[in-house]
């Protein structure tokens, strides 16, 4: 693909999510933080009726640094994978408050030494509270969208990161990192994608 068809990409994906951000609720990099650790295999929609309870007892780090496993999961319960989940944010606290004084830090290297913090979760950090991109989210959604039109042939979500990366210029990266998952989100779900809705149709292979 050369970079007249990247950019138009670009210039489609915009025109149909021009406002394109995480759907996850949050008032702080840390709440965000938290937020997309427990939106491992889950919805948002899911998350977002829980973060409100937590964080209404647990607003921060130092706060949930020192909660009580067993109350963190029970409100957590509904995510899935809650008693792994709830070790993975309370341990995260208690290194935010330990190495960072309770802030969120900023790049890449740092936040993968967080537990239950991958590149993707990094890179949804990053895009959306600090406006930093590093590299391209790579979910579920991105991975099926990359799939069918064919910007990466992998299946290895690195690998499908470094093809989009190569695809598109560091400066869409952070818009990329929230459209690509709310196109496959919407428009190109898993069953039944709505092709007709598609703004870059004219550039998918079909792969499904």
């Amino acid at each position: 693909m050369n970079k007249a068809d990247s950019n138009l990409i670009i210039k489609a994906l915009k025109k149909e999510f021009p406002n394109a951000c995480t759907e996850l609720k949050y008032s702080s990099p840390f709440q965000l933080l938290i937020a997309t650790i427990l939106s491992a295999q889950t919805t948002d929609v899911t998350v977002n009726k829980i973060t409100p309870i937590l964080f209404s007892k647990y607003p921060d780090a130092f706060a949930l640094s020192k909660a009580n496993v067993l109350d963190v999961e029970k409100i957590i319960k509904s995510t899935g994978f809650y008693h792994q989940k709830a070790r993975y944010i309370i341990e995260t606290s208690k290194i935010l408050v330990e190495r960072f004084n309770g802030k969120v830090p900023q790049t890449m290297e740092e936040l993968i030494t967080l537990k239950g913090v991958s590149r993707k979760t990094a890179n949804v950090v990053m895009a959306n509270a600090f406006g930093i991109a590093e590299g391209i989210v790579v979910d579920t959604h991105v991975k099926r969208v990359a799939k069918r039109t064919g910007f990466s042939s992998s299946s290895n979500v690195l690998e499908i990161e470094k093809d989009l990366m190569k695809m598109f210029e560091k400066k869409y990266w952070g818009f990329l990192s929230n459209a690509l998952v709310l196109h496959g989100r919407y428009i190109c779900k898993a069953k039944n994608p709505i092709c007709e809705k598609c703004k870059i149709e004219k550039w998918c292979e079909k792969n499904f």
